[in-house]
């Protein structure tokens, strides 16, 4: 389900898209109730209406919204507004990895900088007590 800017979903203002992928498709939006800039992620509706798959995304939801760490996105709430079934979180501005590392590749040490806080961010998420399913080695 694509979603123009200036659509509002409840308290929610789409302010411009920023990616889309299996799970849904991601955009910038203003919470307008606490007047600050978050992500929604809109789930499309084969996802949605699929209990299994919808029960899977609000387990991984709630197992993330657990989670307190700097390089893991804080998520805020997941809702139904009007038929559409979105997950708000965090706002985290930057480039994707593919722009940031290209095709040519990078110095060891800046591959380092960007590895390191992900190797910690994955571990601090794989030693979570909230995470009770075994992870893939």
């Amino acid at each position: 389900m694509s979603v123009a800017p200036g659509v509002r979903l409840g308290i929610y203002e789409v302010l411009a898209p920023l990616g889309s992928g299996g799970m849904g498709e991601v955009y910038r939006a203003r919470d307008t109730r606490l007047n600050r800039l978050i992500a929604i992620k809109i789930l499309p509706a084969a996802t949605a209406d699929d209990p299994e798959r919808r029960a899977r995304f609000e387990r991984e939801a709630q197992s993330l919204a657990a989670l307190n760490h700097p390089n893991i996105v804080t998520i805020h709430s997941v809702e139904d507004i009007d038929g559409v079934t979105l997950l708000t979180m965090e706002l985290v501005e930057g480039r994707p990895l593919s722009e940031v590392i290209s095709a040519e590749g990078r110095p060891i040490q800046e591959i380092l900088k960007l590895a390191i806080p992900l190797v910690d961010a994955v571990s601090a998420a794989r030693g979570s007590s909230v995470r009770r399913r075994a992870w893939p080695h």
